[in-house]
């Protein structure tokens, strides 16, 4: 059938195979360019790896590294004209490449927040790949269901007070104000249930009482800070509260286990066009607005290059860098001072009027619309296409 994009707000619902096929063989032409990484991974097991930062991770580390890459993804197949989820496209097409370079490639699909997955997982490690030597945590989900049958849901809140501030509508690309409700505390509790890092740390446990855990292996999770004008949202939200949970928990692991040399590290990234990002207000506007100076000055990234950098420049695998708090600062450009400096004073002036001027609306849609396998070049979306 010929498949269309359709959006509703933040999602949308359709997602074009060869679109996503595309975009997995240009991100590996990419990291091919490269070179090979002086100092890469084995063995990963990557959870969460069929979009955004755990997709670019299991690129670099199959295609820079020549790893065995063992993925964890929940995603949808096609129905009838209902077209499978982007991510399923995009670990089919990553699944095909890797086969076809020579090099192991393996996913599971299910609850990574389960049980069972876990033990599916560490089954496949027993039988293929005997140990891993880097885990890497990239889950966002909304919800989580706890081995005692108790579902958690998150939620997109201050902790403080309500915050209102400008915020790009993604139906029209107009400016208006938008204003993010406070959480109580048992809004606040759930999303670290969520999103922080007890599961990260029931992985671990499940894999080195499994055995299937080299010695000195790394573990990374992925996290986000952003500057002060998204604070009260992000880091100091109920997400950020999540997050606080998240990088604590890789200091856990390190302690928990530094008898056999496993050290947990937190990646903060920069901010990304993803479906996780185009759901929280005011981001949008932000990010479209740090794109255009990001890329003006030479700076722009996305989640391929972040991942590169987090290996050759950042040194995961060895000793990696980071700040006084342990932190790898993947973000280091976002937060430079002449790009902050230019979004600041762009944001206080923008409204529907000049927002085109000020922000890459175009560059936020490309990424967008791409998340799901369209303008992609060299893709042609009059065609008839299996899905």
């Amino acid at each position: 059938m010929i498949v269309k994009p359709k959006v509703r707000e933040f999602i949308c619902t359709t997602a074009h195979p060869a679109g996503c096929a595309k975009n997995v063989r240009i991100q590996i032409e990419k990291i091919e360019k490269e070179g090979m990484l002086t100092d890469g991974p084995k063995k990963a097991l990557i959870i969460g790896a069929s979009t955004g930062y755990g997709l670019a991770t299991r690129i670099v580390t199959a295609f820079g590294a020549k790893a065995a890459t063992l993925g964890v993804m929940f995603e949808r197949e096609a129905q009838g004209k209902r077209t499978a989820t982007p991510g399923w496209y995009n670990t089919k097409a990553f699944e095909n490449e890797a086969k076809a370079a020579g090099i192991y490639a393996k996913t599971l699909n299910g609850d990574a927040f389960s049980k069972q997955i876990k033990q599916e997982v560490i089954e496949t490690i027993k039988e293929d790949l005997g140990q891993v030597d880097l885990v890497v945590y990239s889950l966002a989900a909304p919800k989580r269901m706890t081995e005692d049958g108790v579902l958690y849901s998150s939620v997109l809140k201050t902790t403080g007070a309500p915050f209102t501030n400008k915020s790009l509508n993604l139906k029209d690309n107009t400016i208006s104000e938008k204003t993010v409700d406070c959480a109580n505390e048992d809004e606040i509790l759930n999303t670290v249930k969520v999103m922080g890092g007890e599961d990260w740390m029931d992985w671990m446990d499940a894999l080195v009482e499994a055995g299937v855990l080299a010695s000195n292996a790394k573990t990374v999770a992925y996290s986000y800070i952003g500057p002060e004008l998204t604070y009260p949202i992000y880091n100091q939200g109920t997400i950020g509260q999540a997050k606080k949970h998240l990088a604590k928990t890789a200091r856990d692991i390190t302690e928990k286990y530094a008898d056999k040399g496993i050290k947990g590290y937190i990646s903060v990234n920069k901010a990304l066009v993803t479906q996780a990002s185009a759901a929280i207000p005011i981001v949008p506007l932000y990010i479209a607005i740090m794109y255009d100076v990001m890329k003006k000055q030479g700076l722009h990234e996305g989640c391929l290059e972040q991942m590169d950098r987090l290996f050759r420049e950042k040194n995961l695998m060895g000793e990696p860098k980071t700040d006084e708090s342990g932190l790898i600062r993947l973000d280091d450009w976002e937060l430079k001072e002449e790009v902050q400096t230019e979004i600041m004073r762009r944001y206080g002036i923008v409204d529907s009027d000049n927002v085109k001027e000020l922000a890459d609306i175009e560059g936020y849609w490309e990424d967008f619309y791409q998340m799901f396998g369209f303008l992609v070049d060299g893709v042609d979306y009059e065609a008839d296409v299996e899905v």
